[in-house]
């Protein structure tokens, strides 16, 4: 699905990423976690083909990135900042009109109605975006990031600025489309207690390092009550 090896990065005398490894499998959600400057960012970017590793490369579906770009930039769908729509138009115009940009001989028709009750937001489909809630919002940017129906789905921060309740409903949302239909997740985020409870998988990451990789109950030794306990022990032994 997506496999990163040895990625590096340097900006001029700083390394910002070093050596990175990835194995991403279908249906998997992944999650990457680091204190500011450890490198997240960096390596999203670098995944994305929005930044030139430095070594190392990205095979997405079979497609080296570097290599053949367009068709293995094709499986990946991305959220990684506050997501962008028209709030004079309806959830449903917002994604029609994303859709026709990339596909203008297609009819949109059956691939937003289907993509807008996958997220949920059928029932408010007609209503402007002014009128959505954060977490809508925040639906309709995940919903905007599978339009094209992509096997990967990239989130950063995918519950920044969330109540509770948008949490609670993010959450559950990935949980579904990682289960219902494969489609694999690399989720960033500061939220120890969010990735603890999404993901299968998590790497933390210290200046630009990968300090940890696995499950969290793989990872967890005694004395760690959580993934709380568990990271700030690493971060500190590392430093």
């Amino acid at each position: 699905m997506l496999s990163a090896s040895l990625l590096c990065k340097k900006f001029s005398n700083f390394t910002a990423v070093t050596d990175f490894d990835l194995s991403l499998k279908p249906g998997e959600i992944f999650g990457i976690l680091g204190p500011n400057g450890a490198g997240k960012t960096t390596i999203i970017r670098m995944l994305l083909g929005l930044i030139k590793p430095s070594s190392g490369e990205v095979v997405i579906n079979g497609f080296s990135l570097s290599g053949n770009f367009v068709n293995a930039i094709k499986n990946i769908g991305c959220l990684v900042e506050t997501p962008f729509f028209y709030n004079y138009l309806s959830g449903r115009e917002n994604l029609e009109l994303l859709f026709k940009i990339s596909n203008p001989k297609l009819n949109p028709h059956q691939d937003v109605e289907q993509t807008l009750k996958l997220v949920k937001l059928f029932d408010r489909a007609d209503d402007t975006v002014k009128k959505y809630s954060q977490g809508m919002r925040q639906r309709l940017g995940i919903a905007a990031a599978i339009l094209h129906k992509p096997k990967i789905v990239i989130l950063d921060e995918p519950t920044n600025g969330l109540d509770p309740e948008g949490m609670i409903e993010i959450r559950k949302l990935i949980l579904s489309m990682a289960k219902n239909q494969n489609i694999s997740f690399l989720i960033s985020s500061h939220l120890l207690s969010e990735i603890e409870q999404l993901c299968h998988r998590i790497a933390i990451l210290n200046l630009g390092k990968t300090i940890a990789m696995g499950s969290v109950s793989q990872l967890i030794q005694p004395g760690d009550d959580n993934l709380e306990d568990l990271f700030l022990r690493l971060i500190k032994t590392k430093k």
